[in-house]
């Protein structure tokens, strides 16, 4: 299942992140790495991804969580 479909408050882990250098660079550098747990806070739909990473929220846009696999 790729984060863009998680529904809030779920608890996800991240398996796997699809697309090229620049983007798995930016992610990594915020803590998004496979086998990271990771909260849905809001899914998006037209604005950011809301998400709870250790003790830190980040925001990601759409695109970029439809790269992200998770289980």
């Amino acid at each position: 299942m790729v984060l863009s479909h998680v529904k809030p408050g779920n608890e996800v882990i991240v398996k796997d992140i699809r697309g090229g250098r620049r983007l798995r660079s930016r992610l990594f550098s915020m803590g998004l790495l496979p086998g990271t747990r990771l909260r849905v806070l809001n899914p998006g739909g037209y604005g950011p991804v809301m998400l709870r990473v250790r003790d830190c929220n980040l925001a990601i846009c759409q695109k970029m969580a439809e790269k992200i696999t998770v289980e």
